[in-house]
């Protein structure tokens, strides 16, 4: 039996998992917590297997959140499930160390089958996605912005396109401001703007917000 923890803070996701996977033959959901900072004590206690985590959580993002449990816990397999851009968001969080990334908008079918291939190590990617991995899309502007940006950056920009500022930014992604600002300077040159408002323009273009 997989045992997934499902993290979001909106009871209408967590309470679907709970009705989609019980008594189901494979998935077991043995928790719900809704914010990044409750995932660390509840993997402390319960046995879990998969994490299915939304990216935009309060106090601590599912990005930041995933990095941590990865380093703490490498046994745990994680699946991002969220409405950003699969575009934008994917390969990002595959970087930081998922198993896969699946849009909110997708079949139930398609989180099951994302689950199952991350409990036995493997990586979901939808076929769209998959297809843009062995593709060079010159034409997609979105997609050739994205492949400037490291992980970092692209969390950095999607946190100043949301309004906060560099001593916020540090303190949600546990690094400090001179970092933050490290950060902004190569997002206004890998860009090409050369202030905050053009670069949170950039960000809003890109639907990071």
């Amino acid at each position: 039996m997989i045992k997934v923890l499902v993290v979001d803070n909106h009871p209408i996701v967590t309470t679907g998992f709970q009705l989609l996977y019980n008594n189901h033959d494979e998935i077991q959901i043995v928790g719900t917590v809704g914010s990044g900072v409750e995932i660390f004590e509840f993997v402390r206690r319960h046995d879990v297997n998969v994490i299915v985590s939304e990216i935009e959580l309060p106090e601590l993002n599912g990005i930041t959140a995933l990095r941590a449990i990865k380093k703490e816990h490498p046994h745990i397999n994680i699946v991002m499930f969220s409405y950003h851009p699969e575009e934008i968001y994917a390969i990002s969080t595959i970087k930081a160390g998922s198993s896969g990334y699946v849009s909110k908008s997708e079949p139930t079918d398609v989180i099951t089958k994302a689950i199952k291939l991350a409990h036995q190590g493997e990586i979901h990617l939808s076929d769209k996605m998959s297809k843009h991995l062995n593709y060079n899309d010159t034409k997609n502007s979105k997609s050739r912005i994205y492949k400037r940006l490291s992980t970092r950056e692209v969390e950095v920009l999607k946190l100043l396109s949301s309004g906060k500022k560099n001593k916020e930014i540090a303190q949600e992604l546990d690094i400090n401001e001179k970092t933050v600002s490290t950060y902004k300077a190569r997002l206004f040159k890998k860009l090409n703007v050369n202030n905050l408002i053009d670069l949170v323009n950039q960000g809003k273009q890109l639907d990071l917000t």
